[in-house]
């Protein structure tokens, strides 16, 4: 089955992992520009920022640029796949199923409890949505596609001899593989909640809201390896916007 079928259990094509994505990124980038307001895990805004010397007309035109550089990235992933608009409504229906879930895996593993940035850093629901959909896509593009993806990678084939595909025609890993792979989901779940409170944006270590964090980063870490990087921006975004906005 090929990653742009449009069977519900198929992973969303190239092109509709960037309808879906580019979106968020561009919403949030010109959000906080605006809003003074950012994710702590944003490295590209200060960066773009000091290349545009704090004039939002140059920093716009160059977050318009790089995001015209991710529709050429994505056009090469996707060549001879098509966006299909029923694999864009079912991912984000995916989204906010699984983004309850973990709001009540949450709650079940460590009892009612803020998991989220601190509601202080927030200055109204407008800033708490661009703030959430900046976590949704940098916090993935950092902890699972990065952190967890590059890494399952890499410690599969030194130790395993495998190569790891997160894509649904994949073969199978054997054991030993899968050993690693989780060993490596519950590492990178605890970096993802430890960097929460690392950094001026960082909130006071807390136990228990450091476990809720790692419970959700196990569980963002099994979206984004069965359902792509889509599915677990949506996921985060959602979550976030639920915890901060509702």
């Amino acid at each position: 089955m090929r990653a742009g079928d449009s069977s519900l259990a198929a992973r969303p094509g190239a092109w509709n992992e960037l309808a879906l994505t580019l979106p968020v990124f561009l919403t949030y980038q010109i959000g906080v520009v605006f809003l003074n307001v950012r994710n702590a895990t944003d490295l590209v805004t200060e960066r773009l920022l000091q290349v545009s010397h704090g004039d939002r007309r140059a920093y716009l035109e160059i977050t318009a640029a790089v995001g015209l550089a991710t529709i050429a990235v994505f056009a090469a992933l996707g060549r001879g796949q098509v966006i299909r608009f029923g694999k864009l409504v079912q991912t984000c229906v995916e989204g906010a199923t699984y983004a309850m879930a973990m709001g009540t895996a949450s709650s079940w593993v460590v009892g009612k409890l803020f998991a989220g940035p601190r509601a202080a850093v927030v200055n109204g629901p407008l800033s708490g949505v661009v703030m959430s959909l900046g976590a949704g896509f940098y916090e993935e593009l950092a902890f699972r596609v990065l952190l967890f993806g590059l890494g399952a990678k890499l410690l599969v084939w030194a130790f395993c001899g495998q190569r790891v595909a997160f894509v649904r025609e994949a073969p199978p890993l054997d054991l030993g593989a899968m050993v690693v792979m989780s060993i490596w989901a519950i590492v990178s779940a605890a970096v993802f909640s430890g960097m929460h409170y690392v950094g001026p944006l960082g909130d006071p270590p807390d136990v228990r809201s450091f476990v809720a964090r790692a419970v959700l980063g196990i569980a963002l870490t099994l979206v984004y390896s069965t359902r792509g990087f889509a599915a677990a921006v949506w996921t985060h975004a959602l979550y976030d916007i639920w915890v901060l906005v509702c």
